[in-house]
This record gives C-alpha cells, sequence and structure tokens, in this order.
C-alpha cells in the first residue's frame, strides 16, 4: 500500500513533482519526524539529562523502516495526530532492545514538537527545490528578454488590440516578478526555519534547568534557528510560506495565461514545446493543445483556496489549538506540491517556447496600422492642439474602418493632415518599431538587475 500526502492520486503526475512528492510521502514525513526524535536523543545525553547507553537504541530505532505505517494510520484516527502513534512505536521498538532507554524516548518533547519541527525540515527540502527551479527559470527569462529586446508585438488592454510593445518587454515583466519571488524566497527562510520545542504548554518544564541547553543542543543537530520561544499557537510563519508560495502561483499562473492567450490559433505568436503524445486530442487529430498552462492554470486556481485555509485557521486558542493547527497538515504541503508542480511545468514550457516574430509582425498589421494612430494624434498635436488632433485622427479612422483601406491612405485625404505631415513622416510614425516608447530602457533595466543578482 503507497501512502503520501499530496501523491496519491490518479493525476499526482500533474499536480505535483517527484522530489515534491518523496518530501512530503508517509515515509519521508515519519523519517523526518524520527529525525527530530534522534536529535531530542542526542540533545539529552549531550546536557547530562539521559545517559549515555540509552542513544544507541533509540537512534537504531529512528528510521522510518522500523515504524508500522498502516497501523499508524489507522492509530492516528483515536490519537488525534500521527506522532502519538509514533511515539508508541517507537518507544516499543526500542524497549524491545534496551527497557531502560525506552524510558527516555520523547522526553520533554510534545507531539506538536515532533511534527511542527518535522515539517519544517520538509519546508526547508522543498523551498530549496523551489528556489533551485525559480533561478532556472529566472534564467530562462532573461535569455529569452535579451534576444527579443526589440521584437514589436502588439500590446493588448481589455483583451483588444492596444499599442506596440516589445515581446521582450512582456519577458522582463515576467522576470522582474520572478526576481521578487526569490527574494521573498530568501527572506522567507529566516523566519521559517526555526525549531518547534516546547513540551506540553509552551514552557518545556519537565527539561528543569536543562532547557535551554537542550533546545540549543537540537537546533544545532537540525541546522535550524531558535526562536526566542516556542511558537506553537502562533502560526504566522507556516502563514507566511503558504501565501508567499500562493503568490508565486499566481504569477505562474499569470505567464501561463499570457502564453495561452497567445498560443490560440487566431493568434498564433507562440507554442509550447511539441513532443510525442504532448497536447495532442482524444477526438480531433490536429489539436495541439497547451497542457503545460493548464496545469500551471489549475494550480493557480486551487492553491488561493489553500492559502485562505491557513489564513482561516491562524486564530489558533490559547496554547495549544483545536483544528485549526490539524488544518494545516495536509493543506500546506498540497500548497507547496502545487507551486513545485507549476514551476516545473511552466519551465519546461519557456525553456522550449516556440515563437513566431512573423506572426506578432502580422498581428500589428492586422488593423492596418489603427493601432498607431496615437502616435499621428501626438505628433499634430504640437501645431494644432490635442483635441483638434484627436478628432482628426479618429475621423480618419473611422474612414478606414468603412473604406476597409490602412490609415495612412485615409490620414493622407485628410487636408489638415498632410499640409503638416509629409508622407515620409507619417510611414515614420506608422511604424511599430517608432512606438515601443521606453520599452527597450525596461528591458535592459531588468537584465541588468538579474545580472547583479547573479553575476
Amino acid at each position: 500500500m503507497s501512502h503520501s500526502l499530496p501523491g496519491t492520486f490518479l493525476t499526482s503526475a500533474i499536480s505535483s513533482t517527484e522530489p515534491v512528492q518523496d518530501i512530503f510521502s508517509a515515509r519521508s514525513t515519519i523519517q523526518r519526524m524520527l529525525d527530530v526524535e534522534a536529535a531530542l536523543a542526542r540533545a539529552l545525553v549531550n546536557e547530562g539529562v539521559m545517559p549515555a547507553s540509552a542513544l544507541g537504541p533509540w537512534l537504531q530505532c529512528c528510521q522510518a523502516d522500523r515504524i508500522d505505517i498502516t497501523a499508524l494510520i489507522s492509530a492516528a484516527r483515536d490519537a488525534g495526530n500521527i506522532a502519538i502513534p509514533m511515539v508508541k512505536q517507537l518507544t516499543a521498538a526500542v524497549a524491545a532492545i534496551d527497557e531502560q532507554a525506552s524510558r527516555y524516548v520523547h522526553w520533554g518533547a510534545t507531539s506538536q514538537d515532533v511534527i511542527d519541527t518535522g515539517r519544517v525540515l520538509q519546508l526547508r527540502d522543498a523551498i530549496n527545490v523551489i528556489t533551485h527551479d525559480l533561478a532556472l527559470m529566472a534564467a530562462t527569462l532573461a535569455r529569452l528578454a535579451q534576444q527579443h529586446r526589440d521584437t514589436p508585438m502588439i500590446g493588448r488592454t481589455w483583451l483588444q488590440h492596444a499599442l506596440p510593445i516589445t515581446f521582450g518587454l512582456k519577458l522582463a515583466g515576467w522576470l522582474d516578478a520572478v526576481m521578487r519571488h526569490q527574494q521573498r524566497l530568501d527572506e522567507l527562510t529566516q523566519r521559517v526555519f526555526v525549531l518547534q520545542f516546547g513540551g506540553a504548554s509552551g514552557t518545556l518544564a519537565s527539561l528543569g534547568h536543562h532547557a535551554a541547553a537542550v533546545s540549543r543542543s537540537i537546533a544545532a543537530d537540525l541546522g535550524l534557528a531558535l526562536p526566542s520561544l516556542p511558537w506553537h499557537a502562533n502560526r504566522d510563519c507556516f502563514v507566511e510560506c503558504a501565501t508567499t508560495l500562493g503568490i508565486l502561483t499566481g504569477t505562474l499562473g499569470k505567464i501561463a495565461r499570457d502564453v495561452s492567450l497567445m498560443s490560440q490559433t487566431e493568434i498564433a505568436e507562440l507554442a509550447e514545446p511539441s513532443a510525442p503524445g504532448r497536447g495532442g486530442s482524444s477526438s480531433m487529430p490536429h489539436k495541439r493543445n497547451p497542457v503545460g498552462c493548464a496545469a500551471v492554470l489549475s494550480a493557480a486556481t486551487r492553491v488561493p483556496s489553500l492559502v485562505a485555509t491557513m489564513l482561516s485557521a491562524m486564530p489558533n486558542e490559547h496554547e495549544r489549538a483545536l483544528g485549526g493547527w490539524q488544518s494545516e497538515w495536509e493543506t500546506l504541503p498540497e500548497i507547496v506540491a502545487l507551486c513545485a508542480s507549476s514551476l516545473a511545468q511552466l519551465h519546461e514550457v519557456m525553456d522550449g517556447l516556440q515563437i513566431d516574430t512573423d506572426r506578432m509582425r502580422s498581428n500589428i498589421d492586422a488593423t492596418r496600422g489603427m493601432v498607431m494612430a496615437e502616435a499621428v494624434v501626438t505628433e499634430l498635436a504640437h501645431s494644432i492642439g490635442r483635441l483638434q488632433a484627436h478628432q482628426i485622427v479618429e475621423h480618419a479612422c473611422h474612414h478606414a474602418y468603412r473604406q476597409n483601406t490602412d490609415l495612412l491612405m485615409a490620414l493622407q485625404a485628410e487636408p489638415q493632415v498632410t499640409e503638416r505631415l509629409s508622407k515620409q513622416r507619417l510611414a515614420q510614425l506608422l511604424d511599430p518599431h517608432s512606438s515601443v516608447g521606453e520599452a527597450g530602457t525596461y528591458v535592459d533595466r531588468v537584465l541588468a538587475a538579474y545580472q547583479q543578482r547573479n553575476p
């Protein structure tokens, strides 16, 4: 029987990645909790709370393979969490080797200490995976932004043609957001990768004057920071992790939305990388579906409600929670899995993205110069004022629509235009390259920031 937190479903390959599934699998979850127990054992010996003779048997049994996970899952229903039956099995296993040593198992700790710190260790592993993949995404976006710094395409507002931009500008916008997420993850680690160790009510009373030293020893053993005090009922750090990954998933969704829209048959500026069996239809042989974008958009749709669960669970009661803390157990790993999967899927798309620059140009020309009307208004406004210039150019646009002709011809039929602007000057104004404004400068700024972050 297979046990994993986010990976038990048939669609797990879409909604997670193998590394994250491994990190949050049942076996790994138990192993991380046992790692906490092992660190506790070493700390108790180091600080003279437990005889050194008890350490060997305890450590020998801190292996997930020694735990009957099926029995643990069954017992967890009545126990209320997975730590209680795990500690019982661990104690029994140690007792089978050394009865005296078994008396010290879990000494001074409570179930939440082991579950929370084990989860911190898992989050550290998962964030490392996400951080690595995010760096790959940034590198790919930087490469594409440099390559397409000056590639003109139509900008779109309200899903309609607006003014020309460059594809490099769009890519730089995505890259800029990704770099902000890199900074957020860097900052996150300082607050999330911390020890949870407080005992029954957060005072470590059972350890007496050894409490502080044992805490320091466990934190050092596990490579975690030591917080000012236990945080059993104060869940802001875990919630910050959830919200940060939620925002990242939303950004990935925005990119996927743009790519999928630009991949529509009628637009056809982009296409996901092709491969045998990728993006096909069960009934339509001609289809080439943006399956990577679909997976990312699915995750971006699911994650907000999961983040809302984490936020809703924050008002914990007193020193230990009833229901709120428990609601995190499956929610947070699912957020991590969906974020990691979105990142991996989208990077695969971007790394092999097929870009049709000719189609980008033809889409600019689809309105026969209409999208360049603002440039003509601005030029005319210098001599006749903006309002009159707008009225003249608007009249020319309406004429072009009625006659099914291009804007240049319509403008040449307007005496108030031709007496001020030559045909050559009009052609320059209607050239998309002349109307992308600061696009190139913005791309350069973002790429400079990327290079500074990645020298």
